[in-house]
């Protein structure tokens, strides 16, 4: 099974709000877009966003540029679907992050929770890296989200990467500056406990 026939049965079979990922809000991730202290026009990107409800969040506080990808057209659905209405002021994607065709500098700001831990292969990293780099604007913000190193060994059946800050900035390099890092224990649905690092970068001027 591929990657995405993989996740494209999870959403057809799982409860988007019974999945290990799953947040009711996206507490810290908002926190690191507010502090980025962009208006409410910055173009924001939200990778794997799926069914997450961080695109509704920032919706209500008055974002006007959205954009959510995913590999799932079952996840992507159930986010218009709760949208509503809303969901028109929103761009979807459908498409695999290291394949998809982005325009050059487009966002503002590039957030990922829960993806880029996902690339075991270094060449698929590499590409999620090169796209962030023609897709951010010089001088934009990347928050970048992933299991830390005290994390599970799996999720939704699939191995996965586990990081700490420095290496996590690693993959990304000398272009991204680490302004800060993060630790996140999330509680998922079913009562378990996964630790998270997330690392806050600004893209160089050039």
């Amino acid at each position: 099974m591929d990657r995405k026939q993989h996740w494209e049965q999870v959403y057809n079979t799982k409860a988007p709000d019974s999945v290990s990922w799953f947040q009711e809000h996206a507490d810290q991730s908002l926190r690191l877009i507010h502090n980025t202290g962009l208006g409410k026009e910055a173009a924001i990107i939200d990778v794997g966003g799926g069914a997450s409800r961080l695109v509704d969040d920032l919706a209500l506080e008055g974002y006007t540029d959205l954009t959510v990808l995913d590999l799932s057209a079952a996840a992507l659905a159930v986010a218009r679907q709760r949208l509503g209405k809303h969901a028109d002021a929103v761009h979807w994607m459908e498409g695999d992050i290291t394949r998809a065709e982005l325009p050059k500098y487009r966002f503002d700001v590039w957030h990922d929770r829960a993806v880029f831990h996902f690339l075991t292969d270094p060449a698929d990293r590499r590409a999620y890296v090169e796209r962030v780099r023609h897709a951010v604007r010089p001088g934009g913000h990347v928050i970048v989200a992933t299991f830390a190193e005290d994390g599970p060994e799996k999720c939704s059946g699939l191995p996965v990467m586990k990081y700490q800050p420095e290496t996590l900035h690693a993959e990304f390099g000398d272009a991204f500056l680490l302004i800060e890092h993060e630790q996140e224990t999330h509680h998922t649905p079913s009562g378990t406990i996964q630790q998270f690092v997330y690392c806050y970068c600004r893209k160089a001027n050039c």
